[in-house]
């Protein structure tokens, strides 16, 4: 096929373009602060880590089991009723995921520019999908033709600049050629969206990926999810499509490839109006995603899903019995197994349904990407469902330059002064702050307990004990380490300082005891921070244990890449997304890693508990001192100041991890920080938003 093409090729992998928007603008998020540095860096390559693997197969374990509930759930089916019933479940537990939509405002849609081809024209629109939030888009009509036609929502990939990329103007413009109207925007974060700029509009948090986890991130802390965002942009394409006089409502369709794939996905499970759909090079499980060790982005993961039952195939059984083909690819990082089993999957759904013809799979022999092939296979789809065109091949193509296709005169909106992604979650902070007022007593427990989705403890934790490791340097001549099994597949790792050498189980020497969590490795800190020395020596008459939660220390992973513990899109982030996903917070875990811990110091006497932490352990340390009997004192260095500072900050760098997804509409730092005062708080130099 003769294409010509004035475009650059700048579309490329979630990864590719997050390794390239992090090089190119000094992307902020989760990268170690000179002080972390000080304590990680002497430590790389001989750092005691013992466990890299502990966290990964627990993450695996707790995500088969959800998608076992899944598959018993959906076996059990037998009829058509059944089936309806389930999709109706479907439909009900996504929209627990994605919350309520917000109201449907004005979109004040304008035309900005017109471009004439010989078979369509391309309008240049702007719609605001929230007040003064503009969306770019560019609507691709066919010339010569009766209207009105079937029209189409195209979503895009994780391409630099979005509607423009070579990809996804091929798709456009070729619907466009056989007969549809065609719409297709940015995403937040790309193309005309960026949403973090300098003054003469270049990217200040990167591009795509990036921007996503950035705003998505913070996001968390104020209740939203980035997906419901991007998923209700959307939903406003999709209201605009139908003002359009040249479009038929009776046949409506959306497609999109890569994170255009997802959007495609979740907008066929939350969005009724559809009569077709085809995403494109996203559909697998979650599972795979999880085994594959495949971080993906904030608006990947939706919230609760995982101990909803939700797997992908879910958001397209949302829209059964309507027509959907799966598009993927044979060597894509989406898992061709998965999508094989996501497919079967829903074809027994269909048969239950008496439209077993209404789904269907294409896979193209390639690479990521929406290619010919793929695009092709949904040209067919979608002619065999409105009868439109019998020609599926794509028309030659002519891609235009992405200046052609600017709806804003220098190509970005923040020209426009409009609001951002970050505005709004600063002003909803700021409204969350005078509604909860000040939480203390068991209404404040109550609300941490819930942030937290802590589960019920009981008994004492069983422990193994580790050959010791001599001449560590610690401030101590001697460690014992013992591993204390907080629920089933998790250690925490404690050390007990000590002068002379300890082989069994810790003595029952003293009441008091000093416990240190880590912020990020007890090996390293021990032996690299002064103050963590000055701390161990403060108490000669306690019993001095250190301790690493999940996921730190000794159980910090070695999954996803090489040396991504701090990485944006690394492998801390990694579990952190999939914790929102199962319902129990990455920080509500370590919180009760630390709790157990506690429970088995104090059935080995220690009655007083001075809990200590410095930077991300000062976090669970908090929750935990809060919510034990057992701590009598409480020292945090280098904590976060409140988490509406973060969520209030444009720029700001603490790791998912640390945050808790609601939190701030129950309560913030500051009150548990006020509750400790009971219990002897010192706060040292704690930290801002941006450590």
């Amino acid at each position: 096929m003769k294409r010509t093409s004035n475009a650059r090729p700048l579309q490329c992998s979630r990864r590719e373009m997050f390794s390239l928007a992090g090089l190119g603008a000094g992307l902020a998020l989760n990268f170690p602060s000179p002080m972390e540095a000080a304590v990680a860096a002497p430590a790389a390559g001989r750092q005691l880590n013992r466990f890299p693997r502990m966290v990964q197969e627990y993450f695996v374990r707790r995500v088969r089991e959800a998608e076992q509930a899944g598959i018993k759930a959906r076996a059990a089916l037998k009829t058509k009723a059944d089936a309806e019933a389930y999709v109706d479940s479907v439909r009900r537990r996504i929209a627990q995921c994605f919350g309520p939509l917000p109201p449907k405002t004005p979109l004040n849609a304008r035309v900005t520019k017109v471009v004439e081809r010989d078979e369509y024209r391309i309008e240049n629109v702007i719609f605001e999908s929230r007040p003064n939030f503009p969306v770019t888009a560019n609507l691709y009509i066919p010339k010569g033709r009766t209207f009105p036609l079937p029209g189409v929502v195209g979503a895009c990939g994780h391409s630099v600049n979005g509607k423009a990329a070579e990809p996804y103007q091929s798709f456009a413009q070729g619907l466009a050629r056989l007969g549809y109207v065609t719409l297709i925007f940015d995403p937040i974060g790309q193309g005309e969206r960026l949403q973090y700029v300098s003054p003469d509009l270049k990217p200040l948090r990167g591009t795509g990926t990036s921007e996503h986890l950035y705003a998505g991130n913070q996001q968390f802390l104020v209740g939203e999810f980035f997906a419901t965002w991007r998923t209700w942009d959307g939903i406003r394409a999709l209201d605009y499509l139908l003002t359009r006089k040249e479009v038929d409502p009776k046949h409506i369709g959306v497609t999109g490839n890569s994170g255009g794939g997802t959007e495609t996905t979740w907008l066929c499970g939350i969005d009724r109006r559809w009569t077709m759909a085809a995403p494109s090079c996203f559909v697998t499980t979650f599972r795979r995603n999880m085994e594959n060790e495949l971080p993906a982005d904030t608006e990947q993961c939706p919230p609760r899903a995982l101990a909803l039952q939700l797997d992908h195939a879910d958001f397209i059984a949302a829209m059964a019995p309507k027509p959907v083909i799966l598009l993927g690819k044979e060597k894509d990082y989406f898992d061709a197994r998965g999508h094989e089993e996501a497919y079967e999957r829903l074809k027994r759904l269909y048969e239950l349904l008496g439209a077993p013809d209404n789904i269907a799979r294409f896979r193209g022999p390639g690479y990521h990407g929406f290619s010919q092939e793929n695009r092709e296979a949904m040209y067919a789809w979608f002619n065999r469902v409105t009868g439109i065109s019998k020609v599926s091949k794509e028309p030659p193509l002519t891609i235009e330059k992405d200046e052609t296709l600017w709806c804003t005169p220098r190509g970005q909106v923040a020209d426009l002064k409009p609001r951002t992604v970050f505005s709004f979650t600063r002003e909803k902070s700021q409204e969350l702050r005078k509604k909860r007022g000040e939480p203390a007593g068991k209404a404040l427990t109550d609300h941490v307990t819930a942030a937290l989705r802590l589960p019920k403890r009981a008994g004492v934790p069983d422990f193994r004990i580790l050959r010791p490791r001599s001449k560590r340097g610690y401030p101590t001549p001697h460690a014992a380490t013992y591993v204390v099994e907080t629920e089933p597949g998790i250690q925490a790792i404690v050390y007990r300082l000590s002068d002379q050498q300890l082989l069994s189980q810790p003595p029952r020497e003293h009441k008091r005891a000093l416990l240190y969590v880590s912020h990020h490795s007890s090996d390293a800190e021990l032996r690299e921070d002064p103050w963590v020395a000055e701390l161990v020596k403060s108490e000669p008459e306690a019993a001095v244990f250190t301790c690493d939660v999940r996921g730190t220390g000794e159980s910090r992973p070695d999954t996803c890449d090489e040396n991504s513990y701090l990485h944006p899109y690394g492998n801390d982030y990694f579990y952190a997304i999939h914790s929102i996903m199962l319902d129990y917070p990455y920080a509500g875990q370590r919180t009760y890693d630390l709790l157990r811990v506690i429970d088995w110091l104090y059935s080995y006497g220690h009655e007083q508990i001075h809990l200590a932490a410095r930077g991300w352990g000062a976090i669970p340390a908090a929750f935990a001192a809060l919510l034990s009997a057992h701590v009598a004192q409480v020292t945090l260095k280098n904590a976060p100041q409140s988490y509406s500072l973060i969520a209030e900050s444009e720029d700001y760098s603490w790791p998912l991890s640390a945050l808790l997804d609601g939190v701030l509409q129950r309560f913030d730092l500051p009150d548990c920080y006020r509750a400790l005062e009971a219990k002897k708080l010192r706060l040292i130099d704690p930290w801002g938003a941006r450590p």
